[in-house]
């Protein structure tokens, strides 16, 4: 007769070894112990600097310097009548022109045709355009272009729209 060696269950078949949670658990404690050891040096000022706020103090003095000097000329309230089928009856427009200060008398005194060509522009514009809240930027873009062509190039450095209000 033929003895048969019994095995517990389990032990003749691979199954895989479960894998020690201690070098996970190890790894994120150490993580956690870096990140704040890394926050107190860079509070203290142990690493990226002094830590006092005297160097900030003088880049935003650097930075005030460096920007350049602007006028803002200011444009008359245009107001619009809209078609009768259109939900509102007119459109209010407020704006003003950023320019360099050299040129502000310049632009000032070419207020009139300003006006006239935003106005013209603001009555030829689709219903739908003015309507849409997304197409203020190409609005936008379209009046300074147009106003850069009257006034000439490097003159106005943009359009700040203050009022576009359609009642």
């Amino acid at each position: 007769m033929a003895e048969t060696e019994e095995t517990p269950e389990g032990e003749g078949e691979d199954t895989p070894k479960k894998a020690s949670k201690l070098p996970l658990i190890l790894g994120l404690v150490f993580a956690i112990l870096g990140g704040a050891g890394g926050f107190m040096a860079v509070k203290m000022g142990l690493v990226g600097g002094s830590g006092d706020d005297s160097h900030e103090e003088v880049v935003h003095e650097e930075v005030a310097e460096e920007l350049p000097a602007l006028a803002f000329v200011p444009v008359e309230t245009l107001v619009i009548n809209l078609p009768q089928h259109a939900r509102a009856q007119h459109l209010l427009f407020t704006s003003q022109l950023e320019v360099d200060p050299a040129y502000s008398e310049e632009v000032t005194s070419l207020m009139p045709r300003i006006v006239d060509v935003l106005n013209g522009y603001l009555r030829a514009v689709d219903l739908s355009d003015l309507e849409d809240p997304t197409a203020l930027i190409r609005l936008r873009a379209q009046m300074l272009r147009r106003v850069q062509v009257v006034v000439g190039d490097g003159r106005v450095k943009d359009i700040l729209i203050m009022e576009f209000v359609l009642n």
